[in-house]
């Protein structure tokens, strides 16, 4: 892949990298127009496939937070039109990766050494590169270690670029301003806990301890050096295993998906229920999966915690029984934002039975006990929801945005775990080994 040999990191290098973006964007519809005008109204598709290229060229160069956001973007598959949603998943995986100077630069920064001086070897080239970092493959007496390095410019641009995301966002998600405002705090408090590789360290070690310590089986971490760690550099053991595409294509047995499904699972529930903080980017590429069943955790820089007032009204909405009783789900709807005191009554007519639906769908495996997430059809009525959703005018029309911010990163955990599990075609045990008021920190 080609190396990228500088990032622009000044607030007005970024802005004019963006303001060339919405001048090509902006290029791109009036092509549209000129194609409806002559062939009449052949569908957005050619402007879809069109904008979502120009606006990722842009975000990958610029990397950090705005490449992060594309990566967000394409996890929540049915946010998006499906063109910008595979293009932006290519962030998943691989963005262009940083040239080794730069690299060197950053080491000088931390260590006043080149990466040559801290370790045996070193590779020039990333052997992954992503929205915040890039990795490198290293040894040092003997031992095999990864190290991740931080992108220049990141952590000091992460509330800029999100000024400079705002009006893409609006644009092809089709969200109201109301609904970016009052999520984008959360966002932006995430994305800085992310730059923070000394946070992302110490949480590593706690969470992977805390696993280990509780005999979760099948699941393996890497250790890390805090002496040969910084705060844009992380140094762990390199573990071996597979991405989920390279796994999938040995044609695993369903034991061995299952196994490894019941592991995410256990992994998740356990932190959700008994750390009350959780690993919440759970996209394939910070996975590693082996044959023998077991699975490998390999990234911490996302972590959501959960405050325990939210905790408690979101888990009873997901209780047997909660939805059949009127009186308590309108309860815990208000509690849990879906609904307002200002809400007028066509307004509660129009959500109530709308959060009733979606929490009756999103909430099958937890109210099953046992689920298939090989079920083609599950999926295929979420998505069904979600677009007739996204099509209703009266739902697009409202201006009060619904959902506590902190339902933000915990909907979209459970969503990207749904899709793991169901990529494995997994059939688990989801019934709570950990529900309840005991909190292990």
């Amino acid at each position: 892949m080609k190396e990228q040999f500088s990032i622009p990191t000044g607030k007005v290098q970024r802005a004019s990298k963006f303001l060339t973006t919405g001048v090509k964007v902006g290029g791109n519809y009036l092509k549209h127009y000129a194609r409806k005008s002559i062939n009449g109204d052949t569908g957005k598709d050619q402007l879809h496939t069109d904008n979502a290229r120009d606006i990722y060229d842009t975000l990958s160069e610029l990397k950090g937070s705005a490449l992060k956001a594309a990566q967000m973007m394409s996890m929540d598959r049915n946010m998006l039109p499906r063109a910008y949603s595979d293009k932006f998943a290519m962030a998943q995986y691989s963005a262009p990766p940083l040239s080794y100077p730069l690299v060197v630069k950053t080491f000088r920064s931390a260590f006043g050494k080149a990466p040559t001086e801290v370790f045996d070897s070193f590779s020039h080239n990333a052997v992954n590169a992503a929205s915040i970092g890039q990795v490198h493959e290293a040894t040092l007496n003997g031992k095999k270690l990864a190290v991740k390095v931080q992108y220049p410019g990141v952590a000091d641009s992460v509330s800029s670029d999100l000024k400079l995301v705002k009006p893409f966002a609006l644009r092809i998600m089709n969200i109201t301003e109301s609904d970016f405002k009052l999520y984008m705090s959360e966002v932006e408090e995430r994305l800085l806990e992310e730059t923070d590789y000394q946070l992302e360290l110490k949480r590593s070690v706690m969470i992977s301890e805390a696993v280990l310590n509780e005999g979760i089986h099948g699941i393996y971490f890497p250790a890390y050096y805090p002496a040969l760690s910084g705060n844009r550099i992380i140094t762990m053991d390199w573990i071996e295993g597979m991405h989920l595409k390279e796994f999938l294509a040995t044609n695993p047995s369903q034991d061995i998906r299952n196994r490894i499904g019941q592991t995410l699972w256990d992994f998740y529930d356990f932190q959700m229920h008994r750390l009350r903080m959780v690993h919440a980017d759970p996209h394939p590429g910070n996975f590693l999966f082996r044959n023998d069943g077991s699975l490998g955790i390999i990234d911490f820089g996302c972590v959501k915690e959960v405050p325990d007032d939210f905790y408690d009204y979101y888990f009873r909405l997901h209780t047997p029984g909660v939805l059949d009783n009127p009186e308590l789900m309108t309860e815990l709807f208000t509690l849990n934002e879906f609904i307002t005191e200002k809400d007028s009554e066509a307004e509660k007519k129009l959500f109530i039975p709308l959060f009733r639906e979606i929490i009756g769908l999103m909430g099958k495996p937890f109210f099953a006990g046992k689920f298939d997430f090989g079920d083609s059809s599950f999926f295929e009525q979420v998505y069904h929801l979600s677009e007739s959703l996204y099509n209703n005018k009266e739902v697009r029309n409202s201006r009060t945005a619904r959902g506590s911010k902190h339902s933000l990163y915990i909907n979209r955990t459970y969503f990207g775990l749904y899709m793991l599990l169901h990529e494995l075609k997994a059939n688990i045990v989801t019934s709570s080994r950990y529900q309840g008021p005991e909190k292990k920190v």
